[in-house]
């Protein structure tokens, strides 16, 4: 049986669709944030305001790292959700020849355990670029 160009075409667009949908489906479970023309929703704005009061001491402005705190907007390019969590909670040494870097413990800061979510939403949105730097702008109530 001989099958056209067009219809080989029609079949393979078929076939993908599930897959595609099933990706989909994953990338918008990975994006913990809602960014609509610059404006964020109110979980990313508190995640920025908590970032602000217990963050940016060490990993600069915008999360974008400073001499001895690492840049986060990277960092989130390569680290879950989880292990972000993990982090933040129960804290990490990292120890080698040339450099120690220690994140302290802030699983015992109420103000940053309750808004884990929001403060990674908003890290998030930065390290994916669709938010920009300074204070972002909450979208309107509906």
């Amino acid at each position: 049986m001989k099958i056209s160009l067009v219809s080989a075409c029609v079949l393979a667009a078929a076939l993908a669709g599930p897959a595609r949908a099933a990706n989909d489906a994953k990338d918008d479970y990975e994006r913990p944030y809602h960014v609509e023309d610059g404006k964020v929703d109110q979980s990313v704005y508190n995640g920025y305001r908590r970032y602000g009061n217990s963050c940016l001491q060490c990993h600069g402005p915008d999360g974008l790292g400073s001499s001895y705190a690492p840049n986060l907007t990277e960092s989130l390019k390569h680290m879950t959700h989880e292990q972000f969590s993990d982090t933040v909670i129960n804290g990490r040494q990292n120890v080698t020849a040339s450099q120690q870097n220690v994140m302290p413990s802030f699983g015992h800061v109420e103000d940053v355990v309750m808004y884990l979510d929001d403060i990674y939403a908003y890290l998030k949105a930065r390290s994916d670029g669709v938010l920009g730097r300074g204070r972002p702008e909450r979208m309107l109530k509906k």
